[in-house]
This record gives C-alpha cells, structure tokens and sequence, in this order.
C-alpha cells in the first residue's frame, strides 16, 4: 500500500462560517451507540446480497462474486491513504484531510481527472486494514477522516468505523461523493457522518447520462443533498477555521455551461439553505476521454468561471463561495 502525502498550501478566509465550539464532539460520539453503529453496519452489509447502495439499484449479489455499474468486489481497494493537503482550506487545516481513496464508483465521467482510480483495480485489503488506516491517520494529527468516493464500499467501511470507535477514534468523518447517491442508503449514516462534501454535478439528466453515464442523476442529487444537510445542517468550524459539521457543497464548471450552474445554485439557494457552503470550482481540463466531446475539448474560460461566480452571489450574497 502507498502512503501518499501531498502538499500545498491554503490561507483561511473563516469569518463567514459559523463557530463550532471547541470542545465539540464528532457526530458519531454525540448522537449513535455502539449498538446501533453495528446494527447499521450489518444491515448495509446484508444489502450486498442485493445490492442497492445507490440509484443504479443494479441488485447483484456482490457477495458471490458478481459486478454491477461500479464494478466493486466484496473486497476493499485502495488507491492510496494519508494527509492530503489539496482539498478545501477548512478540511485541510494545517496538518491535512486523512483522505482515502477508494477504487471504483458508481459515476463513470469522460471527463474524470481521477480515471486511474474511479475505472482502475487497486490493492485489495481487509476491513481490519482499512480500520488500520483510520487510526493510523488520526495518529499523524490530520483533522478528519476523509472517505473519497465511499458508496459503494459502504458496508464494509461502516464495519471499519465500528472497530475504530472501540479503539477510540475522535474526528470528524468526511463523506466525499460524486452527489449520486441513494437517500435509502444515506439514512443509514445519519448519526455517524460529520461532513458531507458531495459535487452537484448536473441539472441536466440527459446532459448526466451523456458525460457520466448515469440516470436520474439531477434527481438523486437534489434528494441526496436535502437528505444531507437535514443530518448535518450548513458547514460550522471551529475557533480555527477548521470543518467540524455541515454540508459542503462543490459544484464543477464546465465548458459551453453543460454543468447547468444556474439551475444548481438556484436549486441550492431555494431548497437547501442561502447561507449553504459551496465551492464553485474552476479546475476543469480535458482529460480522459473528454477529447472525445467536442463540447468538452477545452479548458474552461475564465470568462465562463466569473460568470458562475456572479451566478452565485447574485442568487444569494450569504453563501460561504470558495475555498
């Protein structure tokens, strides 16, 4: 397994946030017992037999051996695990998000910057590896646990949360997703995720089902996005600027406006909060099989980025824009 670290630097701009006290507690300490951390731990793991973790409901039975849309085993893989410091300011504080990065996923983009991990194999590991990891990061100092593409590992991720509880682990855990998700399935966590950091990817399902390969996506992700923020609310920090709780929303641009940001941010504004956490993101470039597209087959102007931002501001001035 490689214990990758990355680096970079990030300026906290926190006074928009709300303050979270400090001798705050994870999610997971304050509002769920180990009893039913377990309960939930196996009734996911059972859904394997017929697995429905997210829309694509492909119902295989993951546990004898057979591969739906996401192309997830029973078995764990992992592409890499360690302090990241290329997310968001408030998740990377000053000794980094503990992300892991989980092979495989249940969006196929053509257009994926992370395309060796989302359509590639990796390692296969243990639960009690995987548990390992966790410890092992909230060990080094990093200020949360940072699970990036998770849905459909779920089960076997929960089992890994219930050891690490029991060994005392006491950070914030980060649910990092692509916004394609099952309110079925994101039940299951309430209690337990402190953070939810999901893209808003589409407005557009046909626009979805071209560039990702998916059905239902704006669909999924506005029911996915409410159901988040009634567990965690808007993103709070603590006296450091750092994330505790909260929904934290990232929204691509992409060229030729095929993201659909206006109806997005309108979305957001009007149905999840005006004061919502959103990182309208610039960063796009053709990768991939995005040369593929001809109305992908270029990087983003900066006249179209200036143009969402003035999209967000102008839908609502209160929301907490960039990071």
């Amino acid at each position: 397994m490689k214990f990758e670290i990355l680096t970079g630097y990030f300026i906290f701009l926190f006074q928009y946030f709300e303050v979270e006290s400090m001798d705050s507690q994870p999610i997971y300490r304050e509002k769920i017992d180990l009893d039913i951390l377990i309960q939930r731990s196996q009734e996911l793991m059972d859904n394997l037999e017929s697995c429905t973790l997210c829309p694509h409901a492909c119902r295989v039975n993951r546990k004898k051996g057979e591969i739906g849309h996401c192309r997830a085993g029973m078995e764990l893989e992992v592409a890499s695990y360690g302090p990241h410091y290329g997310e968001e300011a408030p998740l990377v504080g000053y000794r980094g998000s503990g992300t892991i990065f989980f092979h495989h996923c249940p969006m196929h983009c053509i257009y994926c910057q992370n395309w060796t991990i989302s359509q590639g194999h990796g390692e296969k590991i243990s639960i009690e590896t995987l548990a390992g990891y966790m410890e092992e990061l909230q060990a080094l100092g990093c200020h949360n646990i940072n699970l990036v593409t998770p849905t459909h590992y779920l089960p076997q991720i929960l089992a890994a949360i219930v050891m690490v509880v029991r060994n005392g682990l006491n950070i914030p855990i980060v649910y990092n997703c692509g916004g394609y998700e099952s309110t079925a399935t994101l039940k299951k966590l309430d209690g337990i995720i402190d953070i939810y950091l999901p893209d808003a990817k589409y407005s557009n399902k046909e626009t979805a089902e071209k560039l990702s390969g998916i059905s239902g996506y704006p669909e999924a992700m506005k029911a996915a996005l409410k159901e988040m923020h009634r567990q965690v609310g808007d993103l709070k920090v603590d006296q450091q600027g750092i994330a505790q709780r909260g929904l934290f929303i990232r929204h691509l641009v992409l060229p030729n406006h095929l993201a659909g940001t206006q109806e997005i941010i309108a979305f957001i504004a009007e149905k999840i909060s005006p004061t919502a956490a959103i990182n309208i993101m610039a960063q796009y470039y053709p990768t991939y099989h995005a040369f593929q597209c001809p109305s992908l087959n270029r990087r983003l102007s900066r006249q179209e980025y200036e143009e969402a931002l003035k999209i967000a501001r102008d839908v609502s001035p209160h929301f907490q824009l960039n990071f």
